[in-house]
């Protein structure tokens, strides 16, 4: 293993947030678009707006360290993004929404995690500007997760009640 640079490091942590948070505005823009739901697309409009200023302000603090984003990350997130929703073949239409909803819920933990890390690193450098940067974007993204939680089990039942035709009061399937 090479030793590298502690800045360096944060800066490349700084990277791949921007490429992730970037990515995840378009895939938020995109299921904004496509939900069923008024309150999802709120959500998912509202949270790609705070998405945008995250990755902005990312930015802001990876120049003030020397670094400028990846334009080769940026593309690789974009292209590793489209994967999750070929999970989507095979499901009615109607369904896409409470499919996009699982993996912004998803991706959301994802980032909860990505923060934690840089969080760590910055702080084993002594970098408490970042780390507070990352402890803030971080805790929007923990609450963005609720918000998206709290909207999969109503969409889910509309979702089943669409594609089954069935009623309101649940059926208990022979085992």
């Amino acid at each position: 293993m090479s030793q590298q640079a502690p800045n360096d490091v944060i800066c490349r942590y700084l990277e791949d947030a921007i490429a992730a948070e970037h990515n995840f505005e378009n895939m938020l823009r995109g299921n904004a678009k496509e939900a069923d739901y008024p309150a999802v697309q709120a959500l998912f409009e509202q949270h790609a707006d705070e998405t945008k200023l995250q990755y902005q302000r990312l930015e802001a603090r990876l120049e003030a360290l020397g670094g400028k984003p990846s334009g080769l990350k940026s593309f690789l997130a974009h292209m590793f993004g489209m994967a999750p929703k070929t999970a989507q073949l095979g499901h009615d239409a109607a369904e896409r929404t409470a499919q996009d909803l699982m993996m912004a819920f998803a991706v959301e933990n994802s980032e909860i995690a990505m923060y934690e890390e840089m969080i760590c690193a910055c702080e084993e450098a002594g970098d408490e500007v970042t780390a507070q940067l990352a402890r803030d974007i971080q805790a929007e993204e923990r609450r963005a997760a609720e918000l998206v939680w709290a909207q999969i089990d109503p969409v889910a039942r509309s979702t089943w009640r669409k594609i089954t035709a069935v009623a309101a009061e649940p059926q208990r399937m022979a085992a």
